[in-house]
């Protein structure tokens, strides 16, 4: 803890400004929330594929790709480090380890978005208090909340990784939406009816978002 007083903020030469002037286009955090199996990473990856065909400069941030790498579980650490390097730093499902996971995403997410890159992150972040914490963290404008607003039932049918069947028979414990929270947003700049739209309908309404807001030009 000591340390912490030794730490500096170092500024850039190239100022985000310059970054997102070369690029024709302004960096911002497109945070995707919802329920597991609601869409949200087929939503990231169909705008990230819209993003590059118009020449925008785009990143997709995934929930379980982050976590076989910056946000690796226990066992996964233990593997490539040892047990007391992985019951330190490995993040499991809890509560606080979900904060965590939320925490290092979001300023991941904000270093793209000052590289004047569009990171689109596709997380289920179940706790308003932690999706919250990392708008605060941005500038006004920076962090644009899409629920993906998906009805569990919908979710369940689809269950694309067996999650929800493994929940309901007790083999997962805390999973969101059966025998954990998750708490929608009270205000998200946007929220998609998945289960009534085709994913290039939705993605419509983020891009019209996106123009609408000066973060993109066509």
């Amino acid at each position: 803890m000591a340390n912490d007083t030794n730490v500096t903020w170092h500024e850039h030469q190239v100022s985000r400004s310059d970054r997102e002037a070369m690029k024709g286009h302004k960096g911002c955090v497109v945070w995707f929330t919802g329920l597991s199996g609601s869409g949200k990473s087929t939503l990231a990856n169909t705008l990230d594929h819209r993003l590059h065909g118009h020449r925008i400069h785009s990143a997709v941030l995934d929930g379980d790709n982050v976590r076989h790498a910056l946000n690796a579980g226990p066992k996964m650490l233990c593997a490539t480090h040892g047990d007391e390097f992985a019951e330190r730093f490995g993040l499991g499902f809890s509560a606080i380890d979900r904060e965590e996971n939320i925490r290092r995403i979001g300023a991941v997410a904000q270093l793209f978005s000052q590289a004047g890159i569009i990171a689109l992150t596709a997380f289920i972040s179940p706790y308003r208090r932690d999706r919250d914490r990392v708008r605060a963290t941005m500038g006004p404008d920076e962090f644009i909340e899409v629920f993906v607003d998906t009805p569990i039932e919908i979710c369940e049918q689809r269950d694309p990784k067996g999650l929800y069947k493994k929940a309901r028979a007790g083999e997962i414990k805390g999973f969101t939406g059966i025998d954990d929270p998750y708490e929608p947003p009270l205000s998200p700049e946007l929220t998609l009816h998945a289960g009534q739209k085709s994913p290039g309908e939705l993605i419509d309404e983020v891009m019209k978002y996106l123009l609408e807001r000066d973060i993109i030009s066509l």
